[in-house]
C-alpha cells in the first residue's frame, strides 16, 4: 500500500505474481482481522479500495525493518540507495506513512523496484 495500490486489479497487476485466489483469501484474512478495511469507491460504488486501519499502520515500523533486511540479505530488486536512505532516516520515513496515511494520500511512498538488477546494499553472495 506505501507503492500506492488500493484496488485488488492493482494488487494483482504489481508483479509479486500471486495467484488470485491466494491475493483474495490475504486480502480477506487482512480485512477480518482489522489490518485492512475494504472501502467502495466514491467514483464507482462496485470498486473497491482497500485501506491500512489504525491496526494496519502500526505495522509500519515492523514492515520497514523486514525491508530493510530483506533488501541487505536478498536480492529483492531494490535500489541499494533507497534501502540506505531508509534505514539512515527511519523515524522521518515512518512519520512521512503515517501523514500520507491520516491525509489519504493516494501518492506512492515507495517507487517500483522490480527488475532493478541492483544488488541490495550488505548483499550477501557465494
Amino acid at each position: 500500500m506505501v507503492r500506492g495500490l488500493r484496488t485488488f486489479k492493482e494488487f494483482q497487476e504489481s508483479g509479486e505474481r500471486i495467484a488470485s485466489n491466494i491475493l483474495a483469501d490475504r486480502l480477506r484474512r487482512l480485512e477480518q482481522r482489522g489490518v485492512i478495511a475494504a472501502e467502495a469507491e466514491d467514483a464507482d460504488g462496485r470498486k473497491i479500495n482497500y485501506r491500512l486501519t489504525e491496526k494496519g499502520i502500526d505495522l509500519a515500523p515492523v514492515l520497514l525493518e523486514i525491508l530493510i533486511w530483506g533488501a541487505r540479505h536478498e536480492n529483492t530488486g531494490a535500489p541499494a540507495g533507497l534501502i540506505a536512505r531508509l534505514a539512515d532516516h527511519r523515524e522521518q520515513v515512518l512519520t512521512e506513512v503515517r501523514r500520507r496515511w491520516r491525509e489519504r494520500s493516494r501518492d506512492p511512498f515507495l517507487p517500483p523496484f522490480r527488475g532493478s538488477g541492483q544488488t541490495p546494499t550488505g548483499a550477501h553472495t557465494a
